[in-house]
């Protein structure tokens, strides 16, 4: 995925701040952090904590883990990718909170399901097989019935599908 072409926090936020359509007060507000102090972050003269950074996101309703790039707290080389596509998906407008959080807990079981996420590693059995059934049993099973429209019946049941190999 392509990064976002802002050369620094302070800028990020305020690009983000204004396509949310919120005056710098009303962010401060909403994240419960003084309008001065909201004012320096953007302009680059305070590096916030990452609580600070959380609080902001919410209120904006974007990802804190890009925050945390951004402000160097976490490597930006480590997951890009991951932490852009969770940046994307909360970032769309077309989707609910509750669409949101259904599609990342999808992603996340793909990522363990392929050995990427936090607890890849513990996921796989030793044959390699167990990792796969604890992701789609317990991720994208129960996850995919509470899609509206999606009946888990006619699609990804256990019988569905040719039989999987280990690889």
């Amino acid at each position: 995925m392509a990064s976002l072409n802002v050369g620094n926090l302070g800028e990020y936020l305020r690009e983000q701040r204004r396509s949310a359509q919120l005056s710098l007060r009303q962010l401060a507000e909403a994240a419960g952090v003084s309008n001065p102090y909201l004012s320096q972050i953007e302009r680059g003269l305070r590096k916030p904590s990452a609580e600070v950074l959380q609080q902001v996101a919410k209120a904006l309703r974007i990802s804190a883990e890009t925050l945390y790039v951004r402000a160097g707290i976490l490597d930006a080389e480590r997951d890009r990718d991951d932490v852009e596509t969770r940046a994307v998906l909360l970032a769309d407008p077309s989707l609910n909170e509750r669409q949101k959080q259904v599609l990342l807990q999808i992603y996340e079981s793909f990522r363990k399901e392929n050995g990427f996420g936090p607890d890849a590693d513990d996921a796989d059995g030793a044959d390699g097989e167990a990792g796969y059934e604890d992701a789609t049993a317990g991720g994208t099973a129960g996850v995919a019935a509470s899609i509206p429209g999606h009946d888990p019946r006619t699609t990804g049941g256990s019988d569905a599908g040719p039989p999987r190999t280990a690889g």
